[in-house]
Formats: C-alpha cells, structure tokens, sequence
C-alpha cells in the first residue's frame, strides 16, 4: 500500500506544480503577455471602425439627416419647365367648296415657377419633425455603438477565457494519462486492483471529453471574435475593467440611467417628433397662398389663323382653402394624437428599462468581484487540498480515485475562477454601457470618433446635387 501510494504520491506532486502554476497565472490576467499582443482597446478600436452592423446604422443616420433639406425644400420655388412639339394635319373644307390641306409643326415652350407662400405653418413643422427625427437617430446610432462595444468586449474576453481553458484542460487530460500509465503498470505487479485502472481509466475520457468541450468553445469563440472585431484574433493580452468610469453607488447609476442613456434620450425625441406631427396634420385643414410666375412662347405655322406666334407671361397668387375632404385630415389629426400618446408610454417604459438595466448591472458588477475573490480562494485552497492528499497518498492514507478526485476538484476550481474573471471585465462594460458611457470618448480609444453631425451640415442646406458627400 506504501509504494501504490509512493507512485500516486509522485504523480500528484507533478500535477501540484502545475496546477499552482497555472492557478497563479490565471489569478494574474487569464495568462501572460505575449510580445506585441494585441491589447482590449485595441481590439475595440477596430470595432467601431469597421464592424458591419455599426457601419450600416451610420448609413440610416446619413440617410435619415436627408429628411431636413427635403422638408426644408417647402420654403424653395418649385421651377418646372415645358416643351412640346409634334406633326399636325389639317384639313380645311373652304366656303367655295375647296379643300385646303397643310402639314404643321407647332410647339410651345414654357417655365413655371410656384412658390409657396403659406401652407399652414406645415412647412416649419415638417423641419422640426426632421430635425427631431435626426437627434433621435443620433442617440440610436450611440445606442448601437454602445452595443457593438460591448458585443467586442465579450467576444475579447470569451476567447482569452476559452482559451485559458483549453489549457488547463489539456493539463488535466496529461495529469490523468500519466496516472492511468502508472496505475496498469502496478496492476500487471499486482500492486492495486481492476477497480483502481478502471477509475483512472474513466477520469481521462471525462478529461478528454472536457477537452474537446473546451477547444470547440475556443473555436466557435474565435469564429465570434473574427466576425465583431473584423479579424481572426491572434495574440490577446489580460483584459482589465474599467472600475475608474463607473458610478460609485447604485443610485448613481440608476440615475445616470434614467437621464442620459442613448435609448432614453431616443425615446424623448420620438415623443418630440410625434407632438410635432400633430401639427403637420392639422396644416391641412389650413388655407394654402402660393405665387405662381409663368412665361411660354408656342409657334404655329396654320394659314388659316391670323398670328403665328405667341409669347406669354403671367403671375398669379392664389388663395385655396379646405371644406371638406371626407374626413381625411381630421383622421389624420386624430391618429397623430393617439401616436403621441403611445410615445410618451413608449418613454415612461424605455426609463424603467434603463433603471432595470442599470440596477441590474450594478448588481452583477458588485456579484462578479465577490465571484472572483471566492474563487481565487477556492483555487489556492484545492491546490492546498492537492498537496495534503497527495501526502496523506504517499503514508497510505488516500487511494488512487481520492487524488484523482482532489485534482479533479482542483480543474473545476480553475474553470470556474476563469470564468469569474470573464464576468469581471463583462460586467464592467456592461455597467458602463447601462449608463450610457461606453463610447470612445469615455474610453479613450485611439481611433477618430463618428460625428454624426458632420454630415448632416453637409446636407441640410443643399439646394442640388445628386452625389453624397464621400463622392457616391
């Protein structure tokens, strides 16, 4: 019995170094830096450069900045011109019982120009409702790079912990190989029994089989990190959080929340946008003024009619007021109302969200450092436990299944402090994105922020053009 657990005894000192080495290295970042490893911020940065979903909200936002110039064009004349022309036959019977024929070519040429004097305020309403609609998509396109943000921090954080637990694994999976090796060689001794080859038999295929869990978790992990961040990741750095940006108390948060979260502001401006639009609608029951120039010249080559040419030119104001169209812009009056209602509720229920999402987070937060320290714990205690087992082996007091059991405990503990860690850094920028603080300003990434605004003085006040701004 002394030399069965002489032989466990050696084993378990091997598997104790190692797995207090790779305990220590996981308590310190998920592991070491390698050189010219390619850090979170960085990560990130390329994210919000070339991340598909962020990219194409920026592309709704420049097409929704169009809304302006197109309401503001109610203040601008309308200028149509007009051409017509073609092959006429005429055939004239004359009083003396003759016939006249011709073959004509008229044509007439003319420009309108109609300018808008009055219809209703609608006008200055429609650019109101534009300009809110392009503020409350500016706060969606934050909202989505918030997102997109966080989306790369967990894709970052999931393959450094995945691939942490491939690697304890894999040193689980040498572990029981090598007790297995040792164990059949002392039953052909006859040192130890079936059972004890059989334990250690089923211990390395549970190993092998969390193994292989492990490296399709660290596949499919990198497939995610390829398609958030835009390349395969390579050498990763310790990702750390971002405690020094965060509030201090719950209710700091909560009330950061309420107020300045990109979906709440999303929501006051849709609540602007559909009051606003009730005025549109009743801009139709309003009388319209509109000035109206027009010039033309026709030319006709009939015989038959005294002149041959005709030059025009007029300008005419007219007045046009509302009796009665069915119904049509009282209904329309009615619904906008009703909008405005729901968007007010849709308001009220975006804040308790918001205040959910925050308390949770903070929640989370505060349960992550507590997870972290428990199992920093919990991993330098079975490694402890290891070693006393594993003494307590070589006087003949533990068997084979009670060191396999003890590393066993010790792997779980591993898993379970790499996880932790992940959640750590998780559920800071989760907290910080709750509060609507997660961008690249708060960050302080080394890429140039989107401004928005940019494009939209860009459009707002051109008259022409069909091409956007990047020349498309």
């Amino acid at each position: 019995m002394v030399g069965r657990a002489g032989s466990v005894g050696h084993v378990g000192r091997r598997v104790l170094r190692s797995g207090i080495g790779v305990a220590a290295a996981i308590c310190l970042g998920f592991a070491a830096v390698p050189a010219q490893a390619e850090a979170l911020p960085e990560a990130l940065a390329k994210a919000y450069q070339s991340n598909p979903q962020l990219n194409a909200e920026r592309a709704r936002q420049r097409a929704t900045d169009e809304n302006v110039p197109q309401a503001l064009a109610g203040y601008r004349p309308q200028i149509v011109a007009s051409l017509s022309a073609g092959l006429q036959s005429v055939r004239d019977l004359l009083p003396n019982n003759t016939i006249q024929t011709a073959n004509l070519k008229p044509w007439t040429i003319g420009i309108t120009v109609t300018q808008t004097l009055f219809n209703g305020f609608k006008t200055a309403n429609s650019v109101r409702v534009a300009e809110f609609q392009v503020r409350a998509g500016r706060e969606a396109l934050r909202n989505v790079g918030q997102g997109v943000l966080l989306d790369a921090v967990t894709a970052y954080t999931n393959v450094l912990a995945n691939q942490s637990l491939v690697e304890a694994q894999r040193t689980n999976v040498t572990f029981l190989r090598e007790t297995l090796g040792i164990v059949q060689k002392r039953l052909n001794a006859g040192d130890v029994t079936p059972t004890d080859t059989a334990q250690a038999e089923a211990r390395l295929n549970r190993g092998l089989a969390d193994l292989n869990s492990a490296e399709v978790n660290f596949a499919i992990s990198q497939a995610t990190y390829a398609q958030v961040i835009g390349n395969p990741p390579s050498r990763l750095s310790p990702a750390e959080p971002v405690d020094r940006y965060l509030p201090r108390s719950r209710d700091e948060a909560t009330g950061l929340a309420f107020k300045s979260h990109p979906a709440v502001l999303a929501a006051g401006f849709d609540v602007d946008v559909a009051t606003t639009s009730i005025n549109v609608a009743e801009s139709s029951l309003l009388p319209t003024i509109t000035l109206q120039g027009n010039a033309s010249r026709s030319r006709d080559s009939d015989p038959t009619l005294g002149t041959f040419a005709t030059d025009q030119a007029s300008v005419i104001g007219q007045m046009t007021a509302p009796i009665y169209d069915g119904g049509t812009a009282a209904s329309q009056t009615r619904q906008a109302k009703e909008i405005s209602a729901q968007s007010r509720l849709v308001l009220d229920q975006v804040r308790n969200q918001a205040r959910t999402a925050a308390t949770g987070a903070w929640v989370a937060h505060e349960g992550a450092k507590i997870a972290v320290s428990a199992s920093e714990s919990e991993v330098r205690a079975a490694g402890v436990a290891l070693q006393g087992v594993q003494k307590e082996a070589t006087g003949g007091q533990r068997t084979t299944i009670d060191v396999l059991n003890s590393q066993q405990e010790l792997t779980s503990a591993k898993a379970r402090l790499i996880g932790a860690q992940r959640d750590r850094v998780i559920a800071s920028y989760t907290l910080l994105s709750a509060i609507g603080k997660l961008d690249v300003k708060t960050l302080g990434l080394n890429t140039p922020d989107y401004l928005p605004e940019v494009h939209y003085h860009q459009v707002r006040d051109a008259w022409h053009g069909l091409r956007t701004p990047s020349g498309q």
